[in-house]
């Protein structure tokens, strides 16, 4: 189900909690938001549709990942880049990582680890912040 996009700092700014097996309407939902925003954002986090679940969809690439629970666990070269926001106006300066590894758990409640780099890396860096309520 597409789900409206929450521009509510307040709300945004408050740490997400631990996701389980239930939540995976929300993992749904959130592809499903992306999918119709896709003209406008390439990444989500389920608190920006409303739910404080630490879950994100990204594009990396050809496809869309959700990432359930997601952690970094190294990453390299920082680098300051500029980023926009769906929940919020304009841009705003960010420090990212030009390649990060990431744990998660997938659609299928697996455990799975991931490196990434370049763009897909920022748009990993910029929605796992959401999930503890970093915004840029």
């Amino acid at each position: 189900m597409v789900r409206d996009i929450v521009r509510d700092v307040m709300f945004l700014c408050m740490k997400s909690d631990d996701a389980v097996r239930e939540d995976i309407d929300i993992a749904q939902d959130l592809l499903d938001t992306l999918n119709a925003n896709r003209h406008r954002c390439v990444g989500l986090a389920a608190n920006m549709i409303g739910c404080r679940k630490r879950i994100i969809a990204v594009s990396i690439g050809f496809t869309d990942a959700v990432m359930i629970n997601p952690r970094i666990i190294s990453k390299k070269d920082p680098y300051d880049t500029v980023e926009g926001c769906l929940s919020l106006d304009g841009e705003r300066p960010a420090v990212r990582y030009s390649e990060i590894e990431v744990e998660y758990m997938d659609m299928a409640w697996k455990k799975r680890r991931i490196t990434l780099r370049g763009f897909p890396a920022q748009i990993c860096q910029h929605e796992i912040d959401h999930c503890e309520g970093i915004l840029i």
